[in-house]
């Protein structure tokens, strides 16, 4: 019988179950050489050593978990399983998770993580929301079991006793810890009940505080809506979240103390306001009572009807040097006007007829005849006295 011919898909598939059966999931090392984060989230990179290499896909459910910033030339442990791409037909390992391998790589993460979030605005002041000055309800979200979360109920309840402190238990470090604190800022904007939240864990190691270098958690911080207070290790220890965070508390014994004033303190505080109030009162009122009893002691009080007699008398003398004055304006003026009348009435025509003139008019035109040329025998004319006017007829006219 002639063998049988397979197809190069079917050597390709049996290949791909054999490899997919036979290879359960597993963890490995390597470094990281031509990496790629396309477009739709799907990260591409190889993992090598000094002899071989392995080609690895990270699909972006995945890749978007990463709490770090991959790159070329960073050793790390990835977890995952071999599968076969089988278009190409090469077989690559299909990574689930990964992480950095050494105290060096976590350094390195962190930095890159911080400078990407630097860059975005997260650590910009003019983000930072005001913590208010006496909250009455506090949101911790730590471990229920750490010394953190004791520390800042008992610093709390001997600073301001009364406020309501409210846990929200969360895991503070290892597996899932990042996402668990994430979700329990969300859950305290979400379903609100408190008016500040302190994020908090004790001192460790970097791996130990690694939870707070995750971008889940910063991106939280970032989001919430209510003011966030980070205080996680110790003075020395910076995490990102204390760069996103609204305040930065070096412990969380400190957190305490700056979240809430000292009761006692305050109280002195208001009476020493009240005390400087009520002393600037009397103060105010002692000067007021100088100036009124200076006021009932004045002239104007003791003899008001002398005062506006005095007032009266002084507006009858200023009324009649106005009434001078006026009378010596108007008697100039008088003056002047009756020199100009005359000169007027020097000018007027009805002098000159006073003087035995007359006018003669042409009619019916009753224009001023100046010169007998205008004039025609039979012309009728008016002529004007000084007291009446007669009419007539020319009968000659005598040239100039």
């Amino acid at each position: 019988m002639p063998p049988r011919i397979h197809t190069v898909t079917e050597v390709t598939r049996q290949v791909k179950h054999l490899l997919e059966s036979s290879l359960p999931s597993f963890w490995i090392q390597g470094e990281i050489s031509n990496f790629t984060h396309h477009a739709s989230g799907h990260v591409y990179f190889t993992l090598k050593d000094e002899q071989s290499q392995l080609r690895c896909v990270m699909w972006s459910e995945y890749a978007h978990g990463l709490f770090f910033a991959p790159q070329d030339g960073m050793s790390v442990l990835a977890q995952g399983d071999v599968t076969v791409y089988e278009r190409a037909g090469q077989y690559q390992l299909r990574v689930l998770q990964m992480q950095p391998t050494g105290v060096g790589d976590l350094r390195l993460a962190f930095e890159r993580l911080k400078e990407k979030l630097r860059q975005e605005g997260l650590f910009d002041a003019e983000r930072k929301k005001p913590i208010p000055a006496c909250p009455r309800r506090i949101g911790v979200v730590t471990s229920p079991s750490g010394a953190a979360v004791r520390d800042i109920i008992q610093i709390i309840n001997r600073r301001f006793p009364g406020t309501a402190i409210i846990l929200s238990p969360v895991a503070v470090q290892g597996e899932g810890a990042a996402a668990e604190i994430a979700q329990a800022i969300d859950d305290w904007n979400r379903y609100g009940g408190a008016e500040v939240l302190i994020v908090a864990r004790g001192g460790g190691s970097l791996e130990d505080l690694w939870a707070f270098n995750e971008e889940v958690v910063a991106r939280a911080i970032a989001r919430s809506r209510l003011p966030v207070i980070s205080a996680v290790g110790h003075e020395v220890d910076f995490t990102i979240a204390d760069f996103v965070a609204d305040l930065r508390a070096p412990t969380p014994s400190a957190a305490a103390e700056m979240v809430v004033p000292e009761r006692t303190r305050l109280l002195d505080d208001v009476q020493r306001l009240v005390s400087c109030s009520r002393q600037s009162v009397i103060q105010l009122l002692q000067s007021h009572e100088g100036r009124l009893r200076a006021a009932v002691s004045s002239y104007g009080l003791r003899q008001p009807l002398g005062l506006i007699r005095q007032h009266e008398q002084r507006r009858d003398d200023l009324l009649r040097l106005l009434s001078l004055g006026l009378g010596h304006v108007i008697g100039g003026q008088e003056q002047k006007f009756r020199v100009a009348e005359g000169k007027l009435g020097g000018l007027s025509p009805m002098a000159v007829l006073q003087r035995g003139y007359s006018i003669c008019r042409k009619l019916p035109e009753k224009t001023v005849v100046r010169s007998s040329s205008v004039l025609r025998c039979g012309d009728a004319i008016e002529i004007s006295f000084a007291a009446g006017s007669a009419g007539g007829t020319v009968t000659t006219v005598t040239p100039e």
